[in-house]
């Protein structure tokens, strides 16, 4: 099954009830104001669910997002009720996306960058950005950093979370492609239905790339985006060995 399948979709939300989506949508909001003045219209990569999406709507933003997955498009459909003028979703690969329209602000978050797993990719990517911004407009992403995948190798990982209707455990095992910057990461997925006992089990492959300072820096110098800061996510601390999120804020 494809990393983002149907059944995936649905408990997506589930899995990730402790990230803290106002938190990070706080933090990226005063990156933006940081690195540019009046920003209106947003555009958001690799949306997901739309979580990301409708909290800078709420603040203030026009957004709209983009992602592969029509079925995690399908939960965030639910999520345009009152803000249909402001918050909207459309289904597109980042590599082939060409709305006709340009945004004051590109993110991509919860490491989209990092899914894609080639060279072609990760440039064609960049390209599709610039493409999407207006004058002076600002991309922010965050990813894997190499140096600290390095330094504190990926391990086995369980994770366990339930509501009223299910139980879900996620067993994550890693392996590791050094000479290609990819990091498996082999999901078992169980999910348990409280009323009638029954447990689904799903496999997944998420296959994860780390970057590096110099190949983004030469992606971005020959793309054209100017780097304004690199920063450990969550935080204004330099990115160290100890990074293993990192964003970047960079600029048309």
């Amino acid at each position: 099954m494809s990393q983002f399948g149907n059944l995936y979709s649905q408990y997506y939300d589930l899995l990730y009830s402790d990230k803290d989506y106002e938190g990070e949508v706080e933090y990226v909001d005063g990156l933006i104001k940081t690195h540019t003045t009046g920003a209106k219209t947003l555009l958001d990569i690799g949306c997901g669910t739309g979580k990301h999406a409708e909290l800078f709507c709420n603040k203030g933003y026009i957004v709209h997002g983009i992602d592969i997955s029509e079925d995690m498009l399908k939960v965030a459909e639910t999520r345009r009720k009152g803000k249909e003028e402001r918050l909207s979703f459309s289904h597109s690969k980042i590599q082939d996306l060409n709305l006709d329209k340009r945004f004051d602000v590109i993110v991509s978050l919860f490491h989209v960058m990092s899914y894609q797993n080639s060279s072609d990719e990760v440039i064609k990517a960049f390209e599709v950005t610039k493409n999407h911004l207006n004058e002076g407009g600002i991309f922010i992403f965050d990813f894997w950093y190499g140096p600290a995948v390095l330094t504190d190798l990926p391990a086995t990982r369980i994770k366990r979370f339930e509501n009223e209707n299910i139980k879900v455990t996620r067993v994550a095992e890693p392996v590791l492609h050094a000479q290609k910057n990819i990091v498996d990461v082999n999901y078992d997925v169980f999910i348990e239905d409280k009323r009638t006992k029954e447990i689904t089990e799903i496999k997944e492959l998420h296959r994860m790339r780390y970057l590096f300072d110099p190949e983004l820096e030469m992606i971005c110098e020959n793309v054209g985006f100017a780097i304004m800061n690199k920063y450990t996510w969550m935080s204004d601390k330099a990115p160290d060995f100890n990074s293993w999120n990192v964003v970047w804020i960079v600029k048309t």
